[in-house]
């Protein structure tokens, strides 16, 4: 499910606009959204399972101060993005009912909070996995050609900035969990390179539906992420090293294949994010040099 919280939502924004707005020159007509509740914006609401954010305090800074289905208290990072692009502020969930092609035609959201790259993370709490995300989108594309012509939703399609943000469940909810049955199938390093091949896959074939311009987001330093260190008593509650350890080697990996994937397919653009582990880093080891706010935040997990 991500653990989104403040700390997270605030350094992916701050990373990914500024990262985005340097690399991304050309003018971007849509954003295009795939991933968990780091960028869910509120897909999960209209689907049957029990991870949902529809209710307080969830959206309480949002305007109008309701839960949308945002894992946050506001907006998420694809919303800031969006405006900062000159586009909507808030980016639809594709499953929406209040929402219809003439809203995604500049930006849409099919992410799922809990879902990960690997099919058995999804089942865990019953929420849409990677591969449906990227069938809600060629429906879409069904949907935009209809709506504005092939030849002008070929270039939204081409031209739009494509945000993928996901794999903290793979780990956390799949791998690490007690029933889980990738441990006995795979070694941690093993399962990594597993993940790295989905999402090669998965990107492969978004460039092939014709997505040019992609923004992969690396995993958080899972390890310091709220539950893991609330639920670390014999280690005084402070971060587990093992699963940084972890967040580091794979966002390595995902760089790797997102450097060789821009070497193989012609004309297309990506920017990996991994400084997000770096910033998180440095919130929580030293919250004071952020302001009073990061200093309460990181205390919260001595009261969950």
């Amino acid at each position: 499910m991500g653990y989104m919280n403040v700390l997270s939502l605030f350094f992916i924004q701050t990373v990914l606009l500024a990262v985005l707005v340097a690399e991304t020159k050309a003018k971007v007509p849509a954003i295009i959204v795939f991933g968990d509740s780091s960028v869910d914006t509120g897909n999960n609401n209209v689907i049957s399972t029990l991870l949902k954010s529809n209710f307080k305090p969830y959206g309480r800074d949002f305007e109008g101060g309701l839960p949308t289905g945002r894992f946050c208290n506001g907006r998420v990072p694809p919303d800031f993005i969006s405006e900062a692009f000159g586009l909507k502020p808030a980016v639809p969930a594709y499953l929406d009912p209040q929402y219809s092609i003439s809203d995604f035609a500049t930006g849409v959201c099919f992410a799922s909070a809990g879902t990960g790259y690997d099919n058995a993370t999804s089942d865990v709490l019953n929420v849409i996995p990677l591969w449906k995300e990227l069938e809600h989108y060629k429906d879409y594309q069904k949907k935009l050609r209809a709506f504005v012509g092939h030849r002008k939703a070929t270039a939204i399609l081409r031209e739009s900035l494509y945000l993928m943000s996901l794999g903290t469940n793979d780990f956390l909810e799949n791998y690490y969990s007690f029933t889980s049955r990738r441990r006995s199938q795979f070694t941690v390093r093993q399962y990594q390179d597993f993940l790295v091949g989905l999402a090669r896959d998965f990107i492969t074939e978004l460039y092939r539906l014709g997505g040019r311009k992609l923004s992969l987001t690396g995993v958080p330093p899972m390890g310091c992420l709220p539950l893991e260190r609330a639920t670390n008593i014999m280690g005084q509650y402070e971060c587990l090293q093992e699963y940084n350890d972890v967040s580091m080697e794979f966002n390595g990996k995902l760089e790797g294949m997102a450097s060789q994937l821009k070497r193989e397919l012609p004309g297309f653009k990506m920017v990996f994010t991994s400084t997000t582990y770096d910033v998180f880093s440095q919130i929580i080891r030293n919250p004071a040099a952020y302001g009073k706010l990061f200093t309460l935040l990181s205390l919260i997990h001595f009261d969950l």
